[in-house]
């Protein structure tokens, strides 16, 4: 059983940064693929950003170039910068691990951003 805590969210303002942290319990974090997806009220959950085992990653267009996902495979964590923030991005941000045909979600954290 794998448990995903996440943690760094909180009340910005526009233009301002963030940063979340996801903490995985358990042995595989390594070997694992780290996706970040958020989900607004009334909004289906949307995928945000991944990164592979081999720290491979990609965003969705709508955070690309403001968002940077990153690993510590030591620290069994993974985090999602977050730089130049907008109202659009006002969320619950959900941390997914994903390898050896097995997924886990965590509970999330909220993200608002004030105009």
């Amino acid at each position: 059983q794998v448990q995903l805590v996440e943690s760094g969210g909180g009340l910005v303002q526009t233009g301002g940064s963030l940063r979340l942290s996801c903490a995985a319990s358990g042995s595989i974090f390594s070997i694992t693929t780290m996706d970040w997806y958020r989900q607004s009220p009334g909004k289906q959950r949307e995928w945000v950003a991944v990164i592979t085992s081999g720290a491979r990653t990609n965003y969705a267009d709508s955070v690309k170039g403001r968002f940077t996902i990153s690993r510590d495979n030591a620290k069994n964590t993974v985090y999602l910068q977050m730089n130049s923030l907008k109202p659009e991005d006002t969320a619950v941000y959900y941390c997914h691990l994903s390898g050896m045909g097995l997924e886990y979600w965590g509970t999330g954290t909220q993200v608002s951003v004030s105009s």
